[in-house]
């Protein structure tokens, strides 16, 4: 993509921050569809949500340069847990079951749906959600629920457009002023959209420096 993406400003230190972050470490801690299994809240924590192969494990892989560190699948669905890693002993990353269509039985595409929802309302560490959107397709019926459930529990959340390279720059930034104005009636949303790309890496630095400013001071 030859035009840089719409994303907010971040001055050197934050971005630097960000870059040391995610030069840290990142192990898999476990994975649980349980709330009683999840590892203890110590770190401050920041979950990873969207609609089922919008590209949650791909951002994560490619925010922390490491390739299979979350499972990647072009199946819908194949995220079954919410799977926790650790950050450097800085912050703790959830990746979330998918929302909405998923390959799997409808029991247990409704088993994750109800375990999300608990996740969302309950972690007491749980710092930011970051609502990730297809930047081909905008908001869903799905991902207003989601948007509402977080606005009702008063979880502050994000959302990051990813597949940014599939969508021309004009088009792309049509659909992120419609997101924003959307945005704008959600109580709990955060104002900046982060729009990324996680075959091109575009975007990266700015989700890793507002993600820093999240974690555990060094």
């Amino acid at each position: 993509m030859s035009e840089p993406l719409p994303n907010p400003t971040f001055d050197a230190a934050a971005l630097d921050d960000g870059k040391r972050l995610f030069t840290r470490q990142c192990t898999f801690i476990r994975g649980v569809l349980a709330l009683d299994k999840m590892p203890d809240a110590a770190l401050p924590e920041v979950a990873f949500a969207g609609r089922s192969n919008v590209g949650k494990s791909s951002l994560i892989n490619t925010l922390t340069s490491h390739g299979g560190l979350a499972r990647v699948s072009d199946t819908p669905g194949r995220t079954q847990e919410i799977n926790f890693f650790e950050l450097g002993n800085r912050l703790m990353l959830a990746d979330l079951p998918g929302y909405g269509y998923a390959a799997a039985p409808k029991e247990k595409v409704v088993a994750w749906t109800d375990v999300i929802k608990l996740y969302l309302k309950g972690r007491p560490t749980l710092r930011r959600a970051l609502v990730l959107v297809d930047a081909r397709h905008g908001l869903k019926k799905v991902d207003e629920d989601i948007l509402r459930l977080m606005d009702d529990s008063a979880v502050n959340y994000q959302v990051i457009l990813t597949k940014a390279d599939k969508v021309k720059p004009a088009a792309l930034a049509a659909q992120r002023d419609a997101l924003a104005e959307a945005l704008a009636k959600h109580v709990a949303a955060h104002p900046d959209i982060l729009v990324t790309s996680s075959v091109t890496g575009a975007g990266m630095a700015e989700v890793r420096a507002a993600l820093s400013e999240l974690a555990r001071p060094e």
